[in-house]
């Protein structure tokens, strides 16, 4: 098994084509899977009666198969949001002018945020949706930053009033794993399933791929069966607090008690649009100027002018020319692997 960026695992197995020993693709977003898929880089097989059988048909493809669930909510502060103001809350009444100043959400290039839009689009059309977009923008409390657990950080700190994030982030707080901080800032919010009176909350879901050209495609498939195992299930909902996809199993005490169970799921909408509308979605946002989250470039040591460092910080002049001493006359492709910690062990790369 290879973990990775899903950037990073795509990439390699796209440059490996038919010498890839892929079989299965695990990822997160339905989003993903479905772009994947339109590379040709998946193929169909994923149609066993077991799969099928457990899995609803809206979130799944015979390429691709949901193996966990998730929903895409929005969290707010009790104390600075009433109940008449979300009576009735919509993914597009998030547009209204009453909530300008008062939203926080990630960057248009998130794709749990492509997904959401891609089901927007879907929903009720790309111009439609590109007008939501422009209203989403003007209600920013802040250029997006952060990731989802920032958003619900920024409500509990007053930075908004709303936040727009997935449903295990809160769980994922209030576990405590990732510290006293963010535990206290979950417990400062609640949470608010959008779109009950119509079509119901958007849903997403981390997906199982079978790769084109898998070696072991009937080994992948009896794979993708047993992630669908109560056993299998129990894991998920217990590590990654998402909600299990087959009936039988509950999710994880945290999920039940601060977030719910008792919402109404869109059902209607397939997931395999997100990939779709993938575009559509990232062209409306761009469009109404919602940022993008950029990157920021990572620093190696070809990058470092050692001959200009300055004898004003005397440490890191030392260290420099410690540096400048194991490199000297020596291209850095001839550096080996296991000098590179040493090399930069003072340096925060």
């Amino acid at each position: 098994m290879i973990n990775g960026k899903a950037g990073a695992l795509e990439k390699r197995m796209i440059e490996e084509g038919v010498d890839s020993s892929a079989d299965l693709y695990i990822t997160a977003d339905a989003g993903r899977c479905g772009v994947f898929q339109s590379k040709g880089m998946t193929q169909s097989g994923l149609t066993s009666a077991a799969i099928k059988s457990a899995v609803p048909s809206n979130f799944r493809t015979s390429h691709w198969t949901g193996i966990a669930k998730r929903a895409r909510i929005v969290y707010y502060s009790p104390e600075r949001v009433s109940g008449a103001e979300l009576s009735g809350l919509t993914y597009e009444s998030l547009a209204d002018p009453k909530w300008k100043g008062r939203i926080v959400i990630r960057a248009s290039n998130n794709i749990y945020n492509k997904s959401l839009v891609a089901s927007l689009v879907k929903n009720n059309g790309k111009k439609a949706t590109a007008e939501w977009a422009k209203g989403i923008v003007a209600n920013m409390a802040r250029t997006p930053k952060g990731n989802d657990r920032a958003q619900i950080m920024a409500v509990a700190a007053g930075e908004a009033d709303i936040a727009v994030a997935n449903t295990y982030y809160l769980a994922l707080m209030l576990s405590g794993k990732k510290g006293p901080e963010q535990q206290g800032a979950a417990k400062k919010v609640k949470a608010f399933f959008p779109n009950q009176n119509d079509r119901g909350t958007h849903m997403n879901i981390s997906c199982a791929a079978l790769v084109k050209g898998a070696p072991n495609k009937n080994n992948a498939i009896k794979l993708v069966e047993f992630l669908l195992t109560p056993e299998s299930q129990e894991h998920f909902v217990n590590n990654t607090f998402e909600f299990p996809m087959i009936n039988g199993v509950s999710a994880n005490p945290l999920v039940v008690n601060n977030i719910g169970l008792d919402f109404k799921q869109d059902l209607k909408t397939k997931v395999s649009s997100y990939g779709a509308k993938q575009t559509d979605a990232l062209e409306v946002m761009t469009a109404a100027g919602w940022k993008e989250m950029v990157k920021a470039k990572k620093k190696f040591i070809s990058d470092i002018d050692f001959k200009k460092s300055s004898k004003g910080c005397t440490p890191c002049y030392l260290e420099c020319k410690k540096i400048d001493k194991r490199i000297n006359d020596r291209k850095i492709s001839e550096i080996k692997t296991k000098e590179v910690p040493h090399i930069l062990k003072v340096f925060d790369f």
